[in-house]
């Protein structure tokens, strides 16, 4: 079943990390945009398990920590042994007055505001504070968040960020938890492939949570970066499949892409993709999270959900049969890159 098949994050070191193919995003249940229930947060996390889902992936920042303490909860009920486990570095969540709540795009959250750290001290105690949140011993991934342009505002703030993470010792930090075992492996988590490569330059990363950067809508990254990524033997997280919403919901009116509405350019893209897509009984949907899987640096794919009937509707997303003719008329029609991998050739390969 490919809920359950996995590929290794990195075949290189000496504890691989094992990715079934559908994984968890954990952004949801921080209450982003909108207040998620403690029994359908908890439910999501079970219907996952229970499906053969064992990659589960959450951050700091989603919902200022709610996300980690909810993925802590459910992991009193599974094997940690059985499971795969990622989070993320470079916000500290520290205690603060009701105005300087730093919510973001999340709802209904602690009373705590971010600090962006990238430094030694600031990774050892955002991942000590991690654990703490979610009740374990250890994460298996542990990756640098939003050093992208897209985040911290400008090429300017990227280029600083970066610079602070290597030279006041956030790699540091990262390699010497790697090497300890404290952790089997480090990347970053952005929304910007151009940040991965410049940081496959300064440093060793195992693998990298790309969200949006790679999709039915756009492939710019096979530009240099996933050809880099096979060179270096580097595993892709997909995050973001449906680019924010619009390959989700389809070319509506204030359907969204990059979180903001969809500019019409991108809007008649997606109605000539969703037309293909219907000339194959295909829902668009199942399309845009099979797509990414074609290409062998993509190890998983982590849609969000927020109650169990979200990640029913997920796997079975995944596992819907989507015919071949379908991705080489997108090919032919010009809606994809030529040099794009396709989910049928993988499938023929294998």
């Amino acid at each position: 079943m490919k809920t359950t098949s996995t590929e290794l994050l990195n075949t290189r070191t000496p504890r691989p990390v094992p990715l079934t193919r559908i994984g968890f995003g954990g952004a949801p249940l921080g209450n982003l945009y909108r207040k998620v229930s403690e029994e359908d947060a908890q439910s999501a996390l079970q219907a996952a398990y229970d499906a053969g889902i064992r990659y589960f992936d959450t951050a700091p920042q989603y919902g200022l920590g709610r996300s980690e303490i909810r993925f802590g909860e459910a992991f009193t009920r599974f094997d940690r042994d059985t499971i795969q486990l990622s989070t993320k570095i470079g916000r500290l969540l520290l205690d603060c007055e009701p105005h300087e709540v730093t919510a973001e795009a999340f709802v209904d959250v602690p009373q705590k505001r971010i600090v962006f750290d990238y430094t030694y001290d600031g990774v050892m105690r955002s991942h000590e504070a991690s654990l703490e949140r979610m009740g374990v011993n250890n994460v298996d991934i542990l990756l640098v968040h939003d050093v992208c342009v897209f985040s911290q505002g400008s090429q300017e703030a990227s280029d600083a960020k970066v610079r602070e993470l290597f030279d006041r010792g956030g790699y540091k930090a990262l390699t010497e938890l790697r090497s300890a075992g404290d952790i089997a492996a480090i990347g970053a988590g952005v929304n910007e492939w151009q940040v991965c490569e410049k940081l496959l330059g300064l440093g060793d990363f195992d693998g990298f949570l790309l969200a949006g950067r790679y999709t039915l809508l756009e492939q710019d990254a096979l530009e240099s970066f996933l050809p880099l990524c096979e060179k270096r033997d580097v595993g892709i997280i997909l995050g973001g499949p449906y680019n924010s919403g619009i390959l989700a919901t389809g070319p509506i009116p204030g359907a969204k892409y990059n979180y903001a509405d969809a500019p019409e350019e991108i809007l008649e893209r997606v109605r000539r993709i969703e037309a293909v897509c219907q000339a194959h009984g295909t829902p668009m949907i199942a399309a845009a999270l099979q797509f990414v899987l074609g290409h062998p640096c993509v190890k998983t794919v982590i849609p969000g959900a927020m109650n169990a009937a979200q990640v029913q509707a997920n796997i079975d997303l995944m596992e819907r049969d989507i015919p071949a003719g379908l991705w080489s008329d997108l090919r032919s029609e010009g809606l994809i890159r030529p040099d794009a991998p396709l989910p049928s050739e993988t499938t023929d390969a294998a």
